[in-house]
This record gives structure tokens, C-alpha cells and sequence, in this order.
């Protein structure tokens, strides 16, 4: 699940991607469901905006367990979605552009005490969760989430080393299990149910 020189580019494609969805969002929008079971769109943001701070900050060598908690910016996105998201995604690519970022060891102390990550796969986890949660964003607002083929060629590889396994279904998995699709299924979209999205879903189809 390693990420080269080669492909932070196309990382920095899908981060700014995930801006563009997310600068679609009004204060509206937050209370909608995502595909994310159990998260609103307010949840899912303030997921995603605290992790780019978070990435960020081990990029540059923090190991604050606090700096990833939610809760520290639910505040900031339900006044200023878009801002408040799009300030976080500057915040970790400019980070993920230091020198030497890719062999940095990054401490995410949000996977357990201690852990430690090469830079290149941590980027990589990064890469992966914004494919997705792109598309979530997307999603939840029934707004189309588009990628260049050659981002999703890249990723592709880092998604499908995610294991699948019963694993998957105890809480606090950040994937739920891989879903069947129809071998006709387009990349992004096998990607998708790899890491247990439906990619049909939509708003209608959650249960009240």
C-alpha cells in the first residue's frame, strides 16, 4: 500500500477532487445521510477535514492523539463547509510536499499507541480514504464524482491490498465487508465495493 513520487500527483488529483464535491455543500445538506452507515453528511466531513489535520500534522512529525478528534472541528463545519473542508485540504497537501515526505516515518497514534507508518504508506491509506470519501461527499448530495482513469489505475492497487475479512464488521472498522458487483462493473466502482460500498447507493436507500 505504498505511494511513489510518481503518484503523489495523482493523490493531490483526488484531494482536490474531494474539494471540489465539498464545495458543493450548503449548511443544507449536513443532516443528509452518506454512505457511511450511521454517519450525516456533518459527520462525514468532520471526519474527513480532522484527517487531512491529522496526516498533516505526522507528516511534519506530531504524534497528538488529539489533533484527530472530530469534535475539534464539528463546530467550524457546520458554520463553513466548504471553507473550513477546503482549508484542511491545503493544510495536508501542502504537508505531503516537504521533501523527503515519502520516507518520513508518520506516527498515526488514531490506529493505536504507538503506531508508525513509512511516509509513502501512509500516504497511500490518505490516497485511498479520499477516492472514497469523494464519492461519498458525491454521493450524499446526488452529484456526480468524477477521476481521471490514470488516478484510478493508481489507486486501484493500494485499495485492493486492503484485506477483506470478518474483521471488517466489528466497530471502528474504517471499511465495511466487500460487496458483489457485476463483472461489468467499472474501476471505480469495483474499487468502491471492494472496500464495501455500495456503488448504487443513494439516499433513497436508507432505511427510516
Amino acid at each position: 500500500m505504498h505511494i511513489t513520487s510518481e503518484t503523489l500527483p495523482l493523490h493531490r488529483t483526488a484531494v482536490l477532487a474531494s474539494v471540489d464535491a465539498v464545495n458543493t455543500v450548503t449548511r443544507d445538506d449536513l443532516a443528509r445521510p452518506t454512505p457511511c452507515t450511521g454517519w450525516s453528511l456533518s459527520d462525514l466531513l468532520a471526519h474527513m477535514t480532522v484527517q487531512h489535520h491529522g496526516f498533516a500534522a505526522a507528516a511534519r512529525g506530531g504524534n497528538d492523539l488529539g489533533v484527530w478528534d472530530p469534535a475539534t472541528v464539528a463546530d467550524a463545519v457546520a458554520s463553513d463547509p466548504a471553507g473550513t473542508y477546503a482549508a484542511a485540504a491545503e493544510d495536508v497537501l501542502v504537508a505531503f510536499e516537504a521533501d523527503g515526505v515519502l520516507e518520513t516515518t508518520f506516527a498515526l497514534p488514531e490506529f493505536g499507541p504507538g503506531a508508525t507508518f513509512p511516509g509513502a504508506m501512509a500516504i497511500g491509506f490518505h490516497f485511498v480514504d479520499y477516492v472514497v470519501h469523494g464519492w461519498d461527499v458525491a454521493r450524499s448530495i446526488g452529484a456526480a464524482f468524477e477521476l481521471p482513469p490514470h488516478v484510478i489505475e493508481a489507486v486501484l492497487p493500494i485499495a485492493f491490498a486492503v484485506p477483506d475479512g470478518e474483521f471488517r464488521a466489528e466497530e471502528g472498522s474504517p471499511f465495511g465487508r466487500a460487496v458483489v458487483v457485476d463483472s461489468e462493473a467499472n474501476e471505480l466502482d469495483r474499487l468502491l465495493a471492494h472496500l464495501g460500498r455500495s456503488p448504487a447507493w443513494t439516499s433513497l436507500s436508507v432505511q427510516r
